[in-house]
């Protein structure tokens, strides 16, 4: 699909065509949000609530030796106080939430530490009392003794020689193979194709570097809360925000020892995740004092609890080689990426090793992967986790081959670019993608040939994410004026309302606007995976595709019996239901919505899916900077972002996601970073301090959607709400090289790291 056209600042390279698919109607949650009425987890309120706070550890790495409570409990108005024994289990099964099979006292112990701090911020006991104050003055009054031990926080610490040991019982999974080492190294796994020696002796220039990445936090701007009331019937109820509610139920499930059933949880409005809502800190805790009091019991994080307990993404270590020919023909290379798990195994370096080389056509390759535990917060997933880490360090290797062979960036790319039938190194072979439309898109833009300015420079990457699929379900139902009443299980973070309602519009043959979506409660909707992964307009607007199916079938059937005619001779075209063989039979979907009452009763339909046509989706930036050569100080001046999506359902809302994404890596790239002290702990936990960029830090930012229709999907769709984070910190570092001619090999490449290595 190569295209040459006049651009203008935010374009869509279309395929095909709908009515209400790849329009741009007002989002259906709007005006509750605007206007304040929309519902958060700290907005929630009952009779009878407490108010809940967590003492926490000031030490990264400590044995804890005793709690003692008794002082906070005496404290007028302290109506419980729990620790980890309250859990009242010590199974060390293994378990699977979906996000890889973990161990539950793992999950426990970052929910309630037992017998390690891990981590500064590490929960050691939870309070509720009358009112916030008295919460927090009880939590004071709690004695614990440690013993301090020495801190590791960076993954090269964690796996040198003699590091201190986070885990006595963690033993290295090698290759596949688990040994009796113990160590900090939970895993190490290998991902090979070809031959990577006979590939580098073919090759002209090799290139062989190292990288570093420092932890990021999320930032969303709303803190983690959670209220819990454990009933008087035996079923607890959860009230918070999460990406999954169903999956807070699952793990609530595991972690209090109860059937899911006994569990109702509802997903409240939520202020941003980007993956970090997905695991559950506060809702046990919660729950645990709730079953105390026999009250519901409400607790919200600080803004200091959000960075130092709640997970960020991971920080890494990589090592690049790549080899080529003259021709540009990439002839091997070896990836080497170390990511940091946090206090428990289970980092992201999994998706990144799947991501790592994924853009390119490489008959030799390997990747290697470390799951490193550090004394940090448990990473959680933060958009595309790990294949930021990757691409940071792969796409600056290319750049610099490219560089080497002096050959543009983007046509060494092109050259070697990944395509339908390509296998990737981790082993699975792509269906159609749209990584050569994505890049000639980028080569034919006119960012590509403007001018350049002095002090700047112009950099470009790609990056890939997978995608996922997994199980949604969406009911629907008609009323009698034609509207329809559409209930989903999935969070709403980024306008996925308007693009599952648009899709089971586009069906029905009714305008957007009468479908009228809402996000329930696990009671009230079938099992739905969680909000990430790039699934949720994939998967549950899949799930409203084949539920919309029913629909229309049963209005069909309706018709027909209302004409006295077989149900093969009707038709039902653009909310039109007519007879296929008499013009004169024929009414509108309002029409007939008007009349089920009194033709056989109501019309619903409902589907569960699990679909796995996923298609995965690449994303490019051209990226120009301008650097003061005295300061270092970095202006990002103009920004293109590149995206295949698929089939665009909603254009605005994929133009939000693409600009956003782009927004975080500039952040990543320029400016973040978790400043860790000698003693393990982050002295920049404030939005003060951790720097991520503003209005006034930023360009307007361009986007091309590129769509290449996934043909795993009924409308084309892939995922488009992460590969958009996975170019900008190569990009950006490939940019500052072209202005600074020094290229910089860890973030943030922020002032003080450029002067330092331009010799200033």
């Amino acid at each position: 699909m190569t295209q040459t056209l006049d651009y203008e600042p935010n374009m869509v390279l279309a395929t095909k065509t709908y009515d209400v698919v790849g329009t741009r109607p007002v989002r259906h949650d709007g005006a509750d949000k605007v206007t304040g009425r929309a519902l958060y987890g700290a907005d929630f309120a009952t009779a009878g609530l407490l108010h809940g706070s967590i003492l926490r550890s000031p030490h990264a790495h400590a044995r804890i030796k005793s709690i003692d409570t008794s002082a906070a409990k005496a404290l007028p108005g302290v109506a419980a106080v729990v620790t980890s024994a309250d859990f009242g289990s010590d199974s060390d099964a293994v378990v699977d939430l979906g996000e890889g099979a973990t161990s539950l006292k793992w999950l426990r112990d970052n929910v309630l530490a037992s017998d390690k701090a891990l981590y500064r911020g590490h929960a050691i006991a939870g309070v509720a009392a009358s009112n916030p104050h008295t919460a927090e003055e009880a939590v004071g009054l709690i004695e614990v003794e440690y013993e301090v031990l020495p801190p590791v926080v960076t993954v090269e610490d964690a796996m040198a020689d003699g590091a201190p040991i986070l885990h006595d019982d963690l033993k290295t999974e090698e290759l596949g193979e688990q040994t009796d080492t113990v160590s900090n190294v939970a895993q190490h796994f290998q991902h090979k194709k070809g031959d990577v020696s006979k590939g580098f002796a073919k090759a002209d220039v090799i290139v062989e570097r190292e990288y570093r990445a420092k932890t990021v936090h999320q930032g969303y701007i709303e803190p983690h809360n959670a209220t819990a009331l454990w009933n008087n019937d035996g079923r607890l109820h959860v009230w918070c925000s999460t990406q999954g509610a169903f999956t807070v139920r699952d793990a609530m499930a595991q972690l209090l020892d109860m059937p899911v059933s006994k569990i109702r949880v509802t997903p409240m409005e939520i202020g941003g995740g980007f993956g970090g809502k997905i695991p559950v800190y506060l809702e046990p805790v919660a729950a645990l004092l709730s079953r105390k009091t026999g009250s519901a019991v409400k607790m919200v994080m600080s803004r200091a609890d959000v960075f130092e307990a709640s997970g960020p993404t991971c920080g890494s270590w990589s090592r690049v080689k790549i080899g080529g020919t003259s021709d540009g023909t990439i002839t091997a290379c070896e990836v080497e990426l170390a990511c940091e798990a946090g206090a428990y195994p289970g980092s992201p370096v999994g998706a990144g090793a799947m991501c790592a080389l994924a853009a390119y056509d490489i008959e030799n390759g390997t990747v290697d992967g470390y799951d490193v535990v550090v004394n940090k917060p448990k990473t959680a997933a933060y958009r595309a986790p790990g294949a930021p880490n990757a691409a940071f360090a792969v796409e600056q290797a290319v750049d610099e081959l490219a560089q080497k062979l002096d050959m543009d960036p983007i046509e060494l790319r092109l050259k070697n670019a990944a395509k339908e039938g390509t296998r990737r190194v981790d082993g699975p072979t792509f269906n159609r993608v749209g990584l050569v439309e994505t890049l000639e898109a980028m080569r034919d833009h006119p960012h590509y040939s403007a001018p350049i300015g002095e002090n700047q420079g112009r950099g470009v990457a790609v990056g890939f994410w997978f995608n996922i699929g997994f199980d949604s379900s969406v009911n629907l139902a008609v009323n009698a004026d034609g509207t329809v009443i559409l209930t989903e299980g999935s969070t709403d973070i980024g306008g996925t309302r308007a693009s599952i309602a648009m899709q089971a519009a586009e069906v029905l043959g009714i305008p957007a606007e009468d479908v009228h979506p809402s996000v329930v409660d696990t009671d009230s909707i079938g099992f739905t995976a969680v909000t990430g992964g790039s699934r949720t307009t994939f998967a549950t607007g899949w799930a409203a595709y084949e539920a919309a199916q029913s629909v229309k079938k049963q209005m069909i059937e309706r018709a027909a019996a209302i004409w006295d005619v077989d149900a093969d001779a009707v038709d039902m075209n653009r909310g039109v239901i007519s007879s296929k063989s008499d013009p004169e039979l024929s009414m509108t979907f309002k029409e007939l919505a008007a009349q089920l009452g009194s033709s056989g009763g109501g019309i619903s339909g409902t589907a569960s899916v699990s679909p796995t046509g996923v298609g995965g989706s690449f994303a490019g930036n051209i990226v120009d900077v301008e650097v003061d050569p005295e300061t270092g100080k970095t202006d990002v001046v103009r920004f293109t972002a590149f995206q295949d999506v698929g089939k665009a359902i909603h254009p605005s809302y994929v133009e939000g996601q693409m600009q956003g994404g782009s927004v975080q890596g500039i952040g990543w790239a320029l400016n973040e970073e978790y400043y860790m002290n000698e003693a393990g702990g982050m002295d920049n936990s404030t939005l003060l301090d951790y720097r991520m960029p503003t209005s006034l830090d930023l360009p307007m930012i361009d986007t091309v959607i590129v769509e290449v229709a996934n043909p795993g999907h009924p409308f084309g769709v892939r995922g488009v709400g992460e590969a958009n984070i996975i170019p900008p910190t190569p990009a950006i570092a490939n940019a500052l090289q072209r202005a600074t001619g020094t290229r910089l090999f860890e973030t943030p490449m922020n002032p003080v790291a450029i002067t330092a290595a331009n010799g200033d």
